[in-house]
């Protein structure tokens, strides 16, 4: 019959007075060096590990087992008890449901046995699992103390108990990726580093899961992104989308690849450089060598991009080139840097004329003689759109131009 555990136990506290040794001998299982590795192995206790108010309960009672009675109504304490007796502990509510069931069915009366059923074949056993080491027993518990020590931002433990549990079991890679997130978090980037690099390499040495590789490869450049080297970073980001795809890991290297462009591009920056290479580019305009005169206007822009003068030069080389559409954008660009630099209103009147859109190159002229009312080339650039337009209404266009304008207009409904 089962006994209540519960039961046993408070009769050896009630004996405790009497100088019985029983309570000495329940101290000693309680402070025994393998009763945590016993409730890490075990699937009912291992959770508790990371309980702190649990952990709270078990070191009062290691300190003094007197104090055992004040928990023995938490069910967590009666599991624990049966793992360190090896035996089946009930509380006492647990004992009257047993003792009620064997004695109702006792109480019963007998039948005539059922005639047998037909014989069916039996599923093949699973074959048990292979009994848990000393060493892998006392890794595994050391790796949820660890786990809880890092869940409390208790770094500095968490690591040292991740040593002990590597020092048991030098094959579990999970335990170098937990030390590994450890230092991490501690700021120790280098010793990240080695510890992701030693997981890479034992885990394909032992054909670990793909996933556990990938992890620490995500870790590595985690790292490496802390310590500023992004290319580096970047690299152990793709190696480890090679080995498992994960939306977090393709999202911080999208995020590094960017803040490498920034990075690169801010230590481009030279005003005076770009000064030199928007001049150089003026040199070439004037000898007419258009597509030579945008790549030295463009060389300016990314040394400096707020010179208004480099975007405004580079759409008067994209309006030679007919590149209008480039043209325009440069041309806006500069308007959007300085609102009151008439060239780049010229510029986009310009482009607009060109393209034979003269109501719009008009509003353009006039928005910038709001800034320099006395502006010839904005002017002229008003006389030749309403001159076009008179053409148009008096019949002086040829009929590919006249035809081209009813396009337009079609396109631009008022």
């Amino acid at each position: 019959m089962l006994r209540s555990g519960l039961q046993d136990v408070e009769r050896v506290l009630a004996q405790k007075q009497s100088g019985d040794d029983s309570m000495s001998q329940i101290g000693s299982m309680f402070n025994s060096p393998d009763l945590m590795a016993k409730l890490a192995s075990n699937p009912a206790t291992r959770g508790y590990l990371s309980q702190p108010d649990f952990m709270t309960m078990l070191q009062a009672v290691q300190k003094d087992v007197n104090t055992l009675n004040q928990y023995l109504s938490d069910p967590r304490m009666m599991n624990v008890l049966s793992v360190a007796m090896g035996v089946r502990v009930m509380s006492g509510d647990d004992a009257e449901k047993e003792f009620a069931g064997n004695h109702e069915a006792d109480s019963k009366p007998t039948r005539s046995a059922p005639e047998p059923a037909k014989s069916t074949p039996k599923a093949p056993e699973k074959a048990p699992e292979p009994e848990l080491t000393e060493d892998r027993k006392r890794a595994l518990a050391e790796k949820e103390l660890g786990n809880a020590a890092y869940k409390a931002r208790k770094f500095e433990e968490a690591i040292a108990h991740y040593n002990k549990a590597v020092d048991f079991d030098p094959e579990d890679v999970s335990f170098l990726n937990n030390r590994a997130a450890a230092k991490l978090e501690k700021g120790d980037y280098d010793a990240c580093i080695v510890d992701c690099d030693s997981a890479v390499e034992i885990g394909r040495s032992l054909r670990a899961d793909y996933t556990i590789i990938a992890k620490a490869m995500t870790r590595k450049a985690n790292a490496l992104v802390k310590q500023g080297k992004l290319e580096e970073a970047i690299d152990a980001y793709q190696r480890s989308l090679t080995e498992h795809r994960t939306a977090d890991t393709l999202k911080r290297l999208n995020e590094t690849e960017k803040a490498l462009k920034e990075a690169k591009a801010a230590a481009y920056l030279d005003p005076a450089l770009g000064e030199e290479a928007r001049e150089r580019g003026n040199a070439l305009f004037k000898d007419q060598k258009f597509p030579e005169a945008v790549k030295e206007y463009t060389e300016a822009i990314a040394r400096n991009p707020q010179d208004h003068k480099a975007y405004s030069n580079r759409s008067a080389s994209y309006t030679k080139l007919t590149a209008f559409n480039e043209a325009l954008k440069d041309a806006e660009k500069c308007i959007e840097l300085d609102p009151t630099f008439a060239k780049g209103y010229t510029r986009k009147g310009h482009v607009q004329f060109f393209t034979k859109a003269y109501d719009e190159a008009i509003e353009t002229y006039n928005e910038g003689l709001k800034h320099d009312p006395t502006n010839a080339e904005l002017k002229e650039g008003l006389r030749k759109c309403y001159e076009q337009i008179n053409m148009g209404a008096t019949g002086q266009l040829s009929e590919d131009e006249l035809k081209q304008r009813q396009e337009r207009a079609m396109a631009n409904p008022e």
